[in-house]
């Protein structure tokens, strides 16, 4: 790869200054024979330091980058350039490393003044899900005489998976989950009302005295009572809806995003609690379903199945995704939707399924609210136009509301929370499921 010509500032200040011979000529055309001299000299300068600057196989070039990173979190990419063996000098230019669509990047572009190797390090972040295919690294070289430029392109196209933010996973960040942090965050306590058997205590001030252990009692001659813990072995399905609904964006991310990222949360849970967790993410149709399983294995494959999903611009076909995951029939099961509960008719057709899955399962809808919508239906109208909105957003806010009445009329249990709530309110519900010992 020969590469592409590009003359340097000093280049056209050079040539600035050959233009003086040229202005005299027109005075005294006896100059004009030394100006072309001039101008011919230094193109021709120009052309020998193109040709001397550092080639493609003078220099290898790598890039250095986790294979999986998590969105919205920044990391640091690494290109390493080298000079080969048997080459020597220095190595002056600038480098650009392609970026994918989607990404916030500093120091991506650096300028470079190395002999041997160096290390070109910056910062980026991703700010969605999927895959991220980085492209070639340009370099442009400068001749040894500083006039001109090469150009190149070295090929170093890579691809990595954007996962969602799994440290929202760890135990600090599920505790501040539980966590009386704010108001829309507190804690639910976890009443001693599961239905396994988990141990005896001596009675204390305020226990239930249902839970007297009378036979425990008169063996140890003071008052127990039976502790119990949540069941084990129960079954959830996330069911995440992808449809047209979820493909709007709120506080900057799309619904799908908060979405996943509350699925995974609570999967995590799920998993820590011994329950068995599925996952089901559809629109149209389903796109991608994992049938419920135990342990660790089970969440590092939900997080892979759902780091490219996506929202389409389609209507979301809750039947066929339930159809589907109770086909071959199942026990209790607490299925917790995951959408949006904006449009009347398409909640119509998810409280048709949910009253078909009571009382044989638990449905539990989870949902965001649009602070905007709130917002605009609430204020104070200054213009016409004010007027229309909050009449527009008022209307919206009164479907909403009246799905939800329906929903829990039907017996489905519905969480309502903006979207940056979103992930804590799903863990509590279902923390508040198990407590009372509902599944």
């Amino acid at each position: 790869m020969i590469g592409r010509p590009v003359p340097t500032q000093r280049a056209f200040v050079v040539a600035a200054v050959g233009l003086l011979p040229a202005g005299l000529a027109v005075l005294a055309p006896s100059v004009a024979l030394g100006s072309i001299v001039l101008d011919a000299a230094l193109l021709i300068a120009i052309a020998v330091d193109f040709f001397r600057a550092w080639k493609v196989d003078d220099l290898h070039v790598a890039r250095d980058v986790e294979p999986v990173l998590s969105s919205h979190r920044p990391t640091r990419v690494k290109l390493l350039i080298e000079q080969r063996a048997g080459t020597s000098g220095l190595v002056r230019g600038l480098v650009r490393d392609e970026l994918p669509p989607g990404v916030i990047a500093e120091g991506h572009i650096a300028p470079l003044d190395f002999e041997g190797s160096t290390t070109i390090e910056y910062r980026l972040e991703a700010t969605a899900r999927g895959d991220l295919s980085f492209g070639d690294v340009f370099l442009r070289l400068e001749g040894p005489w500083g006039l001109c430029s090469r150009q190149l392109s070295i090929p170093c196209a890579q691809t990595v998976k954007v996962f969602p933010d799994l440290t929202a996973l760890t135990k600090d960040a599920l505790a501040l989950a539980r966590a009386n942090e704010d108001d829309a965050r507190r804690r639910v306590p976890l009443r001693s009302e599961g239905r396994e058997f988990e141990s005896l205590r001596e009675y204390r001030l305020g226990d239930d005295r249902r839970s007297i252990d009378w036979k425990a009692s008169a063996r140890r001659s003071r008052t127990m009572v039976r502790v119990h813990q949540p069941e084990r072995n129960q079954v959830v399905l996330l069911m995440i809806d992808c449809g047209r609904h979820m493909a709007g964006e709120v506080h900057g991310r799309r619904k799908i995003d908060h979405a996943v990222d509350a699925a995974l949360r609570v999967a995590k849970v799920s998993l820590d609690q011994g329950d068995l967790v599925g996952v089901i993410a559809f629109a149209t149709e389903v796109k991608t379903w994992l049938p419920p399983r135990k342990g660790a294995d089970q969440l590092r494959a939900i997080a892979q199945a759902l780091y490219r999903v996506d929202a389409s611009l389609e209507e979301s076909d809750y039947g066929g995704a339930i159809d589907l995951a109770f086909s071959k029939g199942a026990k209790r099961t607490l299925v917790l939707m995951m959408t949006d509960l904006v449009d009347p008719d398409a909640a119509q057709a998810l409280l048709k399924r949910a009253r078909r899955l009571v009382p044989r399962h638990l449905p539990l809808i989870a949902s965001m609210s649009d602070e905007a919508v709130h917002a605009a239906a609430t204020m104070t109208p200054v213009t016409v136009l004010d007027a229309h909105r909050r009449r527009v957003a008022a209307q919206l806010e009164t479907d909403a509301k009246t799905t939800v009445a329906r929903l829990r009329d039907a017996g489905a249990r519905v969480v309502r929370t903006p979207a940056k709530e979103f992930g804590p309110a799903a863990v509590n519900a279902y923390l508040d499921i198990k407590a009372r010992g509902l599944l």
